[in-house]
């Protein structure tokens, strides 16, 4: 496999995965979403902000900018910070993402050295690339030197015995069960000990 092999996986679903336009912040959706979130009713917070019901509706509806004085009563009835307010929820925001890949159904991507099934294909802007791979290599000179790309990798073996090389460790030898992880800008190549193709889980991140 050459090292341009692998990397194109990789570039073929970042490809598929352009960045997310960025929505401005709706500061009443975002109060009514935090409030929502700890369960309170409109009364709830509206006390434990020490600010009237009606002047918490109307800033959740969009009916009225708050004073700088309001915004900090709503952060400490909230228990969080002024600037908490402000910034998006994206990381713990639940999309109900998911996408099953049955066996052997996953997106083919066959080379010299190893024959690649992408997993999860249907889903665009992962932030891990999951793949099996059987690897057909058997000695490092089937190599057209090190792979190399950007992010983090973990490996996980799951037939066979396989020989993992790496550009600043001694060469590994690895059963099923076992597994690595590894900067994936350093130099790494895996080949099959066993009579049969070994074959592993990777996953690549794409951050």
């Amino acid at each position: 496999m050459s090292e341009k092999e692998q990397p194109s996986i990789i570039r073929l679903a970042r490809a598929s995965g352009a960045a997310a336009r960025v929505e401005p912040l709706n500061l009443g959706q975002r109060v009514r979403e935090l409030r929502k979130r700890r369960g309170w009713t409109l009364e709830q917070a509206a006390r434990e902000a020490g600010l009237a019901r009606s002047t918490l509706s109307k800033i959740e509806n969009g009916q009225m900018s708050p004073t700088y004085e309001a915004l900090k009563k709503l952060a400490e009835g909230l228990q969080i910070s002024v600037p908490q307010l402000f910034t998006p929820p994206v990381k713990d925001q639940v999309n109900g993402r998911m996408a099953v890949t049955r066996s052997g159904e996953g997106g083919a991507h066959a080379t010299a050295t190893y024959e690649h099934e992408l997993l999860a294909g249907a889903l665009t802007k992962k932030r891990m690339l999951p793949y099996r791979a059987r690897v057909r290599a058997r000695s490092m000179e089937e190599f057209d030197g090190w792979v190399r790309h950007d992010g983090e990798e973990f490996l996980y073996v799951l037939t066979g015995v396989i020989r993992l090389y790496t550009e600043f460790y001694e060469p590994v030898e690895m059963r099923r069960g076992d597994s690595a992880y590894y900067d994936a800008t350093m130099g790494h190549n895996v080949i099959s000990l066993s009579e049969e193709d070994a074959t592993i889980l990777w996953v690549t991140s794409l951050d």
